[in-house]
């Protein structure tokens, strides 16, 4: 994938530096994040602004070119989020501890399956560890923008 420079520099500023899915922030990172096409483009999907979101590479590679999901709760394939057509927030909360991200909506707990977004499908939820330091050193979660 080649997008320009000035592109990659737009999707990181207006995704506030952070994963788009889970809010990972770049800043902890050793490389930058990398760039998720919304509607893949091996289903079609192009290089446009509105198509690209700044993506961990953990949710990168789970989303995969995948554009639904199956919600655990009701047992029925739904979209997965869209983070250009729908708000965060009307499909997905923190836990008290911010630990977790819990799905709302049939696309919320869909999403949070498909990407494993709480690492449930590990023996050792790595990522509930990481977002625990996080919190502690006040990087976490993410308050500041009303779409989380």
């Amino acid at each position: 994938m080649s997008i320009a420079k000035s592109l990659y520099d737009a999707v990181r500023q207006r995704a506030q530096f952070r994963c788009e899915y889970c809010h990972y922030p770049e800043l902890l990172s050793s490389a930058p994040l990398s760039i998720d096409h919304i509607q893949p483009q091996s289903l079609g999907g192009s290089d446009d602004f509105n198509n690209l979101a700044l993506a961990c590479r953990r949710c990168n590679e789970r989303r995969y070119n995948f554009v639904t999901g199956i919600d655990p709760d009701i047992e029925t394939e739904v979209s997965l989020f869209n983070l250009r057509q729908q708000q965060w927030s009307e499909h997905f909360i923190w836990t008290s501890d911010a630990l977790q991200i819990i799905g709302q909506t049939p696309t919320g707990r869909a999403t949070c399956n498909r990407l494993d977004l709480n690492d449930e499908r590990r023996e050792e939820p790595f990522i509930q560890n990481a977002r625990r330091q996080w919190v502690a050193a006040g990087l976490h979660p993410p308050n500041d923008d009303p779409r989380w």
